[in-house]
């Protein structure tokens, strides 16, 4: 065991330097995600910014994933997102890895969970792209693997632990809170199987613990504990962040809603306004598809049921997230899922089987079962990922097919390396809101005014001559040029205002004029 654990570590390390190679590689390509982007600004403001870079600091979303790309601007700050991604899909490896060997000696199993690892264009994907898919996945494992323990020892101690984790997923993706909705008779449905009663079905069980004074006391209060041990916590967390936010941004939802707190506001619309707008048809996600696109993707969830088949609550617990999916596809209807929710079936099923694989006689069938369909599923993953409706996701097979430089950010580089150029007592008007990439491309944020900077940002655009030295307008072509006051439209407002100010271009491109301002 010793050596193995040894082993198997080595492995986690050479994954790590893998991903990271990988990521780095893509990086010189021009690949960059949006998520990565705008953890690399948020970064440069709280380590070089002038200000109050508290309200930055602590209402940034997604918080952890956030905090665990600081962790790594030590190093390098443009490279942090990719390297915090990268270890963290190795950890959920060696997590997972360490729960297999665990519980089945043959090492197949572990080289079917090497190989997605390794070659699946989804798993990639979460570990080069800077983004927090991998800690997503971490916590989603932890938590389903915290509840199936529980499901075997009945100990409150593995629920207490789902908990926690349930808590540290909402807090790297906030969507994932509306999973404890159908978690809410699930609980009622495993309080019942786990009193003692000669019946077997669910439904007489029920009625048997509601006819029976003693019982339906037990019953009521079991369920009540295991919803206070499960929820409450998430709950409490979520309050008091929220309460947070409404102290120091006046909006108790300022982190899910505000482009200055999280970069998911703008790249959703960007990404439904681009298909939606696009001449080539693509078929929508319709609610009726979704959970067959789901096992089309990840077709080994089909076998974690057929694992589980003889426990009715442990199979309705694989299936949740099938609803929770269905229930997002209708919440937020002008939002595309996108990867990392059709990761979290590769992840269940592969816990699933991991978890049960012991337990089948007929080895070999399983194995070429298996097998067979781990094959199906690496070609599955990058289909989805070529005909994503999410353009970034898109962008990363062809520059991995390619080799071809990305120019998806080309114009932020190019007008950040303008901006670099500059003189060192230069000072450009910007509003993060949609500029964050030329933000996080510039060198000295010193010559930056930015919206943290609240007083002074809100005097420079009411007047800029008296603060700054350059300001940086969205044109029309600028996709989300509607989520700034810093537009084309502001030109003339501002010109009316102060007929002294002259403004001259002095780089331009699709989406960005830079001006120098002039006073008279």
């Amino acid at each position: 065991m010793r050596n193995q654990s040894r082993y198997l570590l080595l492995i986690t390390v050479l994954l790590a330097v893998y991903y990271v190679v990988c990521g780095i590689y893509l990086n010189q390509l021009g690949y960059y995600s949006q998520e990565g982007l705008f953890y690399i600004e948020k970064t440069k403001i709280i380590l070089d910014g002038l200000g109050n870079r508290l309200k930055v600091m602590g209402l940034t979303s997604p918080l952890l994933p956030f905090y665990m790309s600081f962790i790594f601007s030590v190093k390098n700050n443009v490279l942090a997102p990719v390297i915090a991604s990268s270890i963290c899909t190795a950890f959920l490896f060696y997590l997972m890895a360490r729960s297999l060997i665990k519980r089945v000696s043959d090492v197949f199993y572990l080289l079917v969970l090497l190989i997605i690892f390794l070659f699946h264009p989804g798993i990639l994907y979460a570990a080069t792209s800077g983004k927090s898919i991998a800690m997503v996945l971490i916590f989603f494992f932890l938590f389903f693997f915290n509840l199936l323990k529980f499901y075997r020892s009945n100990t409150t101690f593995h629920v207490s632990i789902a908990s926690i984790c349930l808590v540290i997923l909402i807090f790297c993706d906030y969507k994932f809170i509306w999973l404890t909705l159908f978690f809410i008779p699930l609980v009622l449905f495993i309080t019942i199987k786990s009193l003692n009663l000669s019946e077997q079905e669910s439904i007489f069980r029920l009625n048997q613990s509601f006819n029976n004074p003693s019982l339906r006391r037990k019953l009521i209060n079991k369920t009540f504990a295991l919803y206070i041990i499960l929820f409450v916590l998430p709950l409490a967390c979520v309050i008091c962040y929220k309460l947070l936010n409404l102290t120091h941004a006046q909006d108790l939802d300022y982190f899910n809603e505000s482009p200055y707190a999280t970069w998911t506001v703008l790249a959703d619309k960007l990404s439904f306004d681009q298909l939606s707008t696009s001449p080539v048809y693509q078929l929508p996600e319709t609610s009726v598809l979704i959970s067959l696109r789901m096992l089309l993707f990840c077709p080994l969830i089909l076998v974690a049921v057929y694992l589980f088949r003889n426990s009715t609550y442990q199979v309705l617990t694989l299936l949740t997230p099938f609803a929770f999916i269905e229930f997002l596809h209708i919440k937020y209807e002008k939002v595309f899922l996108s990867q990392e929710y059709y990761l979290i079936f590769l992840i269940l099923a592969l816990l699933a089987v991991l978890y049960r694989a012991q337990i089948v006689k007929n080895q070999l069938v399983l194995k070429a079962v298996v097998g067979v369909i781990t094959l199906v599923m690496l070609y599955t993953g990058f289909v989805f990922l070529q005909d994503s409706s999410v353009k970034e996701e898109r962008s990363f097979v062809t520059t991995i097919l390619n080799r071809a430089p990305d120019t998806q950010q080309a114009q932020n580089h190019d007008l950040a390396d303008y901006i670099n150029r500059l003189p060192g007592d230069a000072h450009v008007l910007i509003d993060d809101a949609i500029a964050y990439p030329v933000v996080a491309f510039t060198t000295d944020i010193h010559k930056l005014t930015l919206p943290y900077q609240e007083g002074v940002f809100l005097s420079a655009i009411e007047a800029p001559d008296k603060y700054d030295n350059y300001i940086l307008l969205a044109t029309d072509k600028n996709e989300v040029t509607g989520f700034t006051q810093l537009n084309n439209r502001y030109v003339p407002v501002i010109l009316k205002s102060n007929s002294g100010l002259r403004l001259r271009r002095v780089f331009q491109t699709d989406d960005w004029v830079l001006y120098r301002i002039f006073n008279n």
